[in-house]
């Protein structure tokens, strides 16, 4: 199922002004050396009112728990976050999942997997899926996993692998997942990369395809463990997404709901007008706000089913 969602009226003035200060700003370089200007970018985000936040190691992998008051009992979620395999921190991260997790009522574990170029492919799927196994024995009886940008594609990918073990193997199986700007397809093949691409302000197929390099280095990019897209998508539980209508990441969002409807199961698709890449993280804008709040509805529900 595929929902459209206009763009607010008071979202266009927000984005307007944005897209003009992003103009004038030299792109976000994905190695190493902007790891602390990314971090400071994702902290700005406001914290969660009633929410805690405790550094943690489950599965042997690092991470945060961002606990809500009244959290629902056996029930988590796994977080893995954006960054292109290259930015991002558990700890930079934590506010901006807090506002996910108290419109969920779950505790959402939000994982330092391994970065590239220290720790190429296949540490990060490597990483998700200990973490995964580790928050499983911890005795959650229901688990869902989530993401944003490369940390969306890091958890569809997990969820196709876990998907493919046989049943015995992980009793444990997700009963949702969700996800916002997935970077599905490492080897860029989705048309929008370049029918959005003077629509979008934040990525360009330059900029991803260097990214890909420095996680993959020469191994295939399209292994599904690297590019989900390319996987297979029977037997999955329900699958949410959220996407921008203005970034290149488009197609990598619309083929994976296709799949998944193709395949029998069952994925909600939210394309949003005017909108860019993880847009949801900016709670400033009407449709980020509307958008948590439709993850948030979608996962309760399955958390407590």
């Amino acid at each position: 199922m595929t929902t459209y969602h206009r763009e607010h009226f008071l979202d266009r003035a927000t984005m307007f002004t944005l897209r003009a200060m992003i103009a004038v700003q030299p792109k976000l370089e994905f190695a190493p050396e902007t790891r602390s200007m990314f971090d400071q970018l994702m902290t700005k985000t406001e914290a969660a009112e009633g929410v805690t936040y405790e550094a943690a190691i489950i599965g042997g992998i690092a991470g945060w728990w961002c606990k809500p008051q009244r959290a629902m009992d056996g029930a988590a979620v796994l977080y893995f976050h954006g960054g292109a395999y290259v930015l991002g921190s558990a700890a930079a991260y934590r506010n901006f999942v807090g506002n996910i997790a108290a419109k969920v009522k779950a505790p959402f574990f939000v994982v330092d997997y391994a970065l590239a170029p220290e720790h190429p492919f296949p540490s990060a799927i490597r990483d998700a899926e200990d973490a995964y196994r580790g928050l499983s024995a911890l005795g959650f009886s229901r688990l869902a996993i989530a993401g944003d940008s490369a940390g969306g594609g890091l958890a569809l990918a997990l969820l196709l692998s876990i998907m493919a073990q046989p049943i015995d193997n992980l009793a444990n199986r997700p009963v949702a997942a969700a996800v916002m700007s997935p970077w599905t397809d490492l080897a860029l093949t989705g048309d929008s990369v370049d029918t959005r691409a003077k629509a979008d302000p934040l990525l360009d197929r330059s900029a991803l395809e260097h990214a890909a390099e420095i996680y993959l280095g020469h191994h295939d990019n399209r292994d599904p463990k690297a590019s989900p897209v390319f996987g297979k998508f029977a037997d999955l539980p329900p699958v949410l997404l959220h996407v921008g209508e203005d970034e290149i990441l488009l197609d990598d969002s619309r083929r994976v709901a296709e799949q998944i409807d193709a395949a029998g199961g069952r994925s909600e698709l939210h394309i949003w007008q005017g909108m860019t890449h993880v847009f949801p993280s900016n709670l400033t804008l009407k449709s980020a706000v509307e958008a948590l709040e439709i993850l948030g509805a979608f996962l309760e529900e399955h958390l407590q089913s």
